[in-house]
């Protein structure tokens, strides 16, 4: 698909739009989740709103944003998109949304591509994640030169935040933070049995992670069997399909869930059976996903203890408070890349005003020929044409810039006759005009 700019009626802004784990919990979350088979169609019709140049979506456990390019008059279009892609009440999820516009919509995104504004401060995932959805926008045909230098030098200061600062040593994922908090329940997970559900990045940081902490017995269930087989193999664990969960649940001490499923994998009907077969021995349940793969009303049962992403801010605090130094280094990088980036972006704002200028002066002198050939065929003088053609060609290139000074005259707007008096002082130097001008 290739990519159109359309014609500009208006200025046209960067726009950053979402939700995240800060402003809004995991039950909304989870709604305004795109699976990632979901993003193309969904691009198309983010790109087909009046006033939508360019975009993007990033959608993963702790956030759905969008960024695009887009006529002030979009923005509000956008959110009822949104809203509509979705079918949720548009005033309802409004209170949760957060939006950011030019500069800082590129800080923004650095800060989420960097980690700075993830769960876990400065956790690695994120990058990998919007790399994804800047790919999958290209491939949709969404992208052009504007998000496609935001995304580019948003990774090249992902990069360097990653190699100039300490936040990226000894990287903490969700997935550890879970791990942690597991052995805070189970001081011994060496008599434990895990179960994994999932093959993501998630579930395989997760396997890392307790393979470290020398977890007695490890199962990893998906949906494709080899994809569990791949992970159970590198830890010594067992490969089951997800077919089979229900037979080996009751196995199960911990179950740590992250899939794409936008069902839930475990409900309470399957939860209370295992429970039965452990003789109400308790289960520590920890769902990773967004949407969540494990039933809300499974915490209501007995010896149940179910934790989502939302229940992880204590246990990542620590790391956050030892990455505080780092974070204030890194976004200094990004404030020096918010600037060069915006320095590019004005820089062509200021050359799409110059083309439709010259493109305006270029249909009124059309115009004003036309009109003087039509004179001459007439058989009116040459000296009587030339003085009518520079007449009108005058009146014609002066109206707007006129009336516009005028106004702000009237307005009192200073900085606008400032502007003016700088543009078309005669003394500028400027009154030759150039080839180049």
């Amino acid at each position: 698909m290739s990519f159109q700019t359309p014609t500009p009626h208006s200025a046209m802004t960067l726009l950053a739009l979402g939700l995240n784990h800060q402003t809004a919990p995991v039950s909304l979350r989870e709604q305004v989740a795109f699976s990632e088979a979901a993003l193309p169609a969904a691009l198309a019709s983010l790109r087909a709103l009046d006033g939508v140049a360019e975009a993007v979506l990033v959608s993963t456990c702790n956030r759905t944003e969008l960024y695009a390019r887009t006529t002030p008059e979009a923005r509000s279009n956008v959110a009822d998109w949104l809203a509509g892609q979705h079918q949720i009440e548009r005033d309802w999820l409004e209170s949760y949304l957060y939006r950011h516009a030019d500069a800082a919509a590129a800080r923004h995104l650095y800060r989420v591509a960097t980690g700075l504004d993830s769960l876990v401060l400065g956790e690695p995932q994120i990058l990998g994640q919007v790399k994804t959805a800047w790919h999958i926008a290209r491939d949709a045909g969404t992208v052009g030169s504007a998000l496609d230098r935001l995304f580019q030098s948003c990774f090249a200061t992902a990069k360097r935040v990653r190699t100039e600062t300490r936040i990226g040593r000894h990287p903490v994922s969700v997935a550890f933070a879970a791990v942690k908090l597991a052995q805070q329940v189970f001081a011994d997970l060496d008599r434990a049995t895990v179960l994994l559900i999932g093959a993501g990045d998630t579930i395989e940081l997760a396997l890392r992670h307790l393979v470290d902490a020398r977890a007695r017995r490890l199962l990893v269930a998906n949906r494709t069997l080899e994809h569990a087989q791949d992970l159970a193999s590198r830890c010594g664990g067992y490969a089951l399909p997800l077919s089979e969960l229900g037979r080996h649940l009751a196995e199960a001490d911990i179950v740590i869930s992250a899939t794409a499923s936008r069902d839930p994998i475990l409900d309470r009907t399957a939860v209370d059976a295992a429970l039965r077969q452990r003789r109400r021995r308790p289960m520590f349940l920890l769902d990773l996903a967004v949407p969540r793969d494990i039933a809300p009303d499974v915490a209501r049962l007995d010896d149940v203890y179910l934790y989502t992403v939302d229940d992880l801010e204590q246990v990542i605090e620590d790391n956050r408070r030892s990455r505080r130094e780092a974070a204030e280094q890194a976004e200094a990088i990004i404030e020096l890349q918010v600037e060069h980036f915006m320095a590019w972006w004005r820089g062509t704002q200021n050359q799409d005003a110059l083309k439709r200028l010259r493109a305006d002066a270029e249909r009124l002198r059309e115009q004003s020929l036309i009109q003087a050939r039509q004179q001459l065929a007439a058989g009116r003088s040459p000296e009587e044409v030339l003085e009518r053609l520079a007449n009108t060609l005058t009146n014609r290139l002066l109206h707007r810039p006129s009336a516009a000074l005028r106004d702000a005259a009237q307005r009192g707007d200073v900085e606008l006759l400032r502007a003016g008096e700088r543009l078309f002082d005669p003394g500028n130097g400027n009154e030759a005009g150039s080839e180049s001008a």
